[in-house]
């Protein structure tokens, strides 16, 4: 374990640029814990929305017809909710907290009610847009909120609620999806989020007024919203078809990143040229920013990436059945959280808080490494003894990539800087499925559909490309390990640093 490392002396010290100190907003623990409540059952609300529609799809589209749309489902949210994160990020550093997370929640209910109430799959695809228009807001402004409530020094103890709110949404969503498809109705998967987000709203919003942040008197980058849900969009959809609905050197896919990387340099020179851009050139420009982003996004990659094929490999590997295929990702998300909870936790005492980074980094790389050389013989208790390890890794990466940029710019860029974040790890997770999807459907590996069990003719085969999976996925966490060692040490400023 690591161990507090005493101050360095001044005239030793690196230097940093000064920046904004914090100032605690004038609420009580009760309401501290009110407005938390509130915003983490905001966040389940969207990623439960990510999980538990899945075991549900087959029911779906029996009941509406036009079942070859059925992937769109997914996509559309994924789509609207990538896009949109920087987005709310930057309309609550203008218009305020409170506001934003509201509308984002009522947009994310009104899109679920679309969905419970559609009589064919068109409505249904539009109303999971709508949802995705509202989650977005809510994963972003999250971790926004906490960041206004509690220094960088203090926010990684809430790091185990977001990666435990991960977890339950995992667990519960495939669990809740398939009930209610089997044994009650399938438009109760939307209905539920009526309740849930009304009694996020009821929670939060009382507190929230006295969580007031210096707000920017800027107009919203309209140019720059538009550019930057076109470039992603594109890109999400080139990930998402590539390999699976057209070849990856087809001229759909190919087409699409060419548009995506055009009109990602019309962004970039749009941003130089804005009197007030979407996103501060000074965020992007900041190496912290740039490094903790990084790190996250290969490690989002790495670990959404397993979630997907490790099931595959226990059916093939081992002979599990598809649910309990799902129930041995248990390891992975309990170590995941475990991580998490202990990063938090030494933040509060560990000055060189790099460090843990790249342990975490470490572990997830040397326990993939081992999964990749003995994955041909492999029993399901070493496999969840390694994947408890992994997660443990990777959980500790999280939290100090998410609070070392927080902490690397001006509390009236915190909720752009934390959009972005969101942004590049939601689109981390695309790209880790896009590599690791392309390497196994090179070995004849079908990536998994709802609810059926994956059949590979060729045992030897597919040892050999589930071994090259788990070792690109250990390259990915090379990459973390590189972004967190390229990324300087600010100081976490603490209760102590207010102005």
């Amino acid at each position: 374990m690591l161990r507090p490392t005493p101050p360095v002396p001044m005239n030793d010290q690196p230097h940093f640029e000064p920046t904004q100190g914090f100032r605690p907003p004038p609420i009580t623990d009760r309401e501290m814990t009110a407005i938390v409540g509130g915003v983490m059952l905001a966040m389940l609300l969207a990623a439960l929305d990510q999980t538990i529609v899945a075991p549900a799809m087959p029911t779906i589209g029996a009941h509406l017809g036009h079942a070859h749309y059925l992937p769109w489902i997914v996509t559309a949210y994924l789509l609207t909710s990538t896009a949109t994160a920087p987005l709310y990020g930057r309309i609550s550093d203008m218009y305020g907290r409170r506001p934003t997370i509201a509308g984002a929640v009522i947009v994310f209910v009104l899109g679920s009610v679309i969905c419970a109430l559609a009589q064919n799959m068109f409505v249904l695809i539009a109303g999971r847009a709508v949802q995705g228009l509202g989650g977005g807001g809510l994963f972003a402004l999250t971790q926004t909120i906490i960041g206004d409530l509690v220094p960088p020094r203090e926010r990684g103890r809430f790091a185990a609620w977001i990666s435990g709110t991960w977890a339950v949404a995992s667990v519960a969503g495939p669990l809740l999806g398939g009930y209610f498809a089997d044994h009650l109705h399938w438009s109760l998967i939307f209905w539920i989020n009526v309740p849930l987000g009304a009694l996020a709203l009821l929670i939060m919003n009382r507190p929230l007024r006295k969580l007031q942040v210096e707000r920017q008197a800027h107009r919203f980058d309209v140019v720059g919203a538009f550019l930057l849900i076109l470039a992603t969009a594109a890109l999400l959809l080139a990930l998402n078809w590539g390999g699976a609905t057209y070849p990856w050197l087809s001229a759909p896919v190919l087409l699409l990143f060419v548009a995506s990387g055009l009109i990602a340099a019309l962004l970039g020179f749009h941003l130089t040229r804005a009197k007030a851009p979407l996103i501060s050139i000074e965020i992007l420009r900041n190496p912290i920013v740039r490094a903790a982003t990084a790190a996250m996004f290969m490690a989002q990659a790495g670990n959404v990436g397993l979630t997907v094929f490790l099931p595959i490999y226990l059916q093939h590997g081992l002979g599990l059945s598809v649910s309990a295929s799902g129930t041995a990702l248990l390891g992975l998300l309990l170590g995941t959280v475990a991580g998490a909870w202990m990063s938090g936790r030494l933040l509060l005492r560990v000055v060189r808080y790099k460090l843990m980074a790249l342990a975490g980094a470490a572990i997830s790389f040397g326990g993939l490494c081992v999964l990749a050389f003995t994955a041909a013989g492999a029993s399901l208790l070493w496999v969840e003894i390694l994947t408890v390890f992994i997660g443990y890794g990777m959980g500790l990466t999280f939290p100090i990539a998410i609070v070392a940029a927080q902490n690397a710019v001006k509390r009236a860029e915190l909720g752009a800087t934390t959009g972005v974040v969101t942004f590049l790890r939601s689109l981390g997770g695309a790209f880790g499925v896009a590599v690791l999807g392309a390497i196994a459907l090179g070995y004849g590996i079908p990536m998994a559909r709802e609810g059926a069990a994956v059949e590979i003719a060729d045992a030897a085969v597919a040892d050999n490309a589930f071994a090259i999976v788990f070792a690109t996925s250990a390259g990915m966490m090379a990459l973390v390990f590189l972004g967190f060692a390229l990324m300087r040490q600010k100081p976490l400023q603490g209760r102590e640093d207010e102005n």
